[in-house]
């Protein structure tokens, strides 16, 4: 039961996500945005789609919601990471990166599961 609902958490996450990033991609093409507003935007989509993914574990599961979101976060970059892998065929992420991005996947959740 509580599996079922961490990956029904992280499907709505990557829902949030297409649309956002949708969303971003029209905004770019409608008004030219520079790197950083993209930079800021995709950085803006990891946080909501994981707070929101958690905030989904939380409500569903309704004990320990903050691991719950903790969970539904690394399962989220996890994925993450690989559709990365897929996509470029190689490894070109630095460090730092990923770290950044697991901290943003992983913190969003984990206050999402926390406020639900």
């Amino acid at each position: 039961m509580k599996i079922k609902a961490v990956l029904r958490a992280m499907l709505f996450a990557y829902t949030v996500t297409g649309l956002l990033l949708l969303l971003l991609a029209f905004l770019l093409f409608r008004f030219n945005l520079g790197e950083m507003p993209m930079e800021a935007g995709i950085v803006f989509t990891y946080l909501l789609s994981g707070f929101l993914g958690g905030f989904t574990a939380g409500r569903m599961i309704r004990q320990n919601k903050y691991l719950w979101g903790l969970a539904v976060g690394f399962g989220y970059f996890l994925l993450l990471l690989l559709a990365s892998f897929l996509v470029q065929g190689k490894w070109e992420l630095s460090p730092g990166h990923v770290l950044t991005v697991f901290l943003l996947c992983v913190g969003g959740s984990m206050a999402g599961g926390m406020i639900s």
